[in-house]
């Protein structure tokens, strides 16, 4: 194809690791960071050189924690991404780890937009999670993104943890509003298996998260934001209009991305794969010459319908009702959780809640054979 959507770069490192996450990341390599930053330019030349990456629309930096990387470091791998006139640039970062110099270093470098991960202003709840900013941190991080000239950001926070009351939910959301972002991502609190999280609530320690609870906050939230003229575009994203995250609105369409660094998944035309989880592994296959991919799948036409109907029934826009799944789609729309109109079901503010719990009511008669995956092979990790 003549342009690649969307470059994905995985940055693995962080200061430190929090309870509930199970990302490919570590605390205790930051001895490899410039080899690490010398990997990702050599697999983008590489990858630029054999014609598949001609010019990026979107460029995501995830992690881990990116705004570990100097500008300097941070550019040298940017520089070796062609993009388009416009193009969209995010770094994910920390508000410990960001001053204003760092953030008029990535401004300078050709990034357009920063998410920064708040997850709350309650300290007692930002214990809870391993967070070590204070909110404080929050303040004067925001106040550098706008002084260093950045448009848009974003601001991430998570909800439902255990201790949380309504009133910090609501305490946090003020905070929050109070320095105007035109973008927030709001994320109930899920518990993963092996994380620390995960094994206090399995040996019960810790209590999980309250479905209840998780629900009442998803709608404090949502009726704030609104208020506040972030509209809802996708369940967990609320954005002023012509600042939505088009990294992952395109992603969300099933748009084609390509996979830098360690643990970073790509997918290309129904194919998907992911590179090797570590960054020593990433660092030997890449200075071997060799391909860091670790294994892929490719998904038939039932399975990428299925997938898309998926993503597509998340955001604003809606998804196809399979017609199979029109009766389905009907009784939904009665009970006041879908809106039916011209073939196409979307979420109401209420059904959003329940997400993932309508999207399995309507793929079961969906009658999408096929709907896993069609063929998969796993490498080295």
């Amino acid at each position: 194809m003549d342009t690649q959507p969307g470059v994905y770069v995985h940055i693995p490192f962080c200061a430190a690791r929090c309870g509930y996450c199970d990302f490919a990341t570590w605390t205790d390599r930051h001895h490899l960071v410039e080899s690490y930053v010398d990997a990702c330019v050599t697999h983008l030349d590489r990858t630029v050189a054999r014609g598949d990456l001609h010019a990026a629309s979107t460029v995501f930096f995830g992690g881990g924690t990116p705004s570990l990387l100097e500008p300097g470091q941070l550019a040298r791998i940017l520089d070796a991404i062609p993009l388009v006139g416009g193009a969209e640039v995010t770094v994910e970062c920390n508000p410990d780890s960001v001053d204003l110099s760092k953030l008029r270093g990535y401004r300078r470098a050709g990034v357009t937009r920063i998410s920064l991960g708040v997850q709350s202003f309650r300290p007692h709840v930002l214990a809870f999670l391993d967070r070590t900013h204070e909110p404080a941190n929050v303040e004067r991080a925001v106040a550098g993104i706008q002084a260093a000239g950045f448009d848009t950001f974003n601001l991430d926070v998570i909800y439902g943890s255990p201790g949380e009351s309504i009133a910090d939910w609501r305490t946090s959301l003020a905070a929050l509003l109070d320095l105007e972002p035109p973008h927030v991502s709001a994320y109930a609190l899920t518990v993963e298996p092996g994380t620390p999280l995960g094994q206090a609530v399995a040996a019960g320690t810790s209590p999980p998260p309250d479905d209840d609870d998780q629900a009442a906050k998803y709608a404090i939230a949502d009726e704030l934001l609104t208020a506040a003229g972030l509209a809802s575009y996708e369940v967990s994203n609320w954005a002023r209009p012509a600042h939505e995250c088009r990294h992952n609105v395109a992603c969300w369409a099933g748009a084609d991305y390509l996979a830098i660094g360690c643990a970073a998944h790509g997918h290309r035309a129904g194919r998907r794969w992911w590179n090797v989880r570590s960054p020593e592994r990433y660092i030997e296959r890449i200075g071997a010459g060799e391909d860091p991919i670790a294994g892929d799948e490719l998904l038939d036409g039932p399975a990428r319908a299925a997938e898309a109907f998926v993503l597509a029934l998340r955001t604003r826009g809606g998804a196809a009702v399979p017609p199979a799944a029109l009766a389905t789609a009907e009784d939904l729309a009665e009970a006041g959780l879908v809106t039916v109109q011209d073939g196409r079901v979307t979420l109401t503010a209420g059904g959003r809640i329940l997400a993932g719990d309508l999207t399995a009511r309507i793929l079961a008669v969906a009658e999408w054979e096929g709907r896993t995956r069609s063929s998969a092979r796993a490498g080295t990790r």
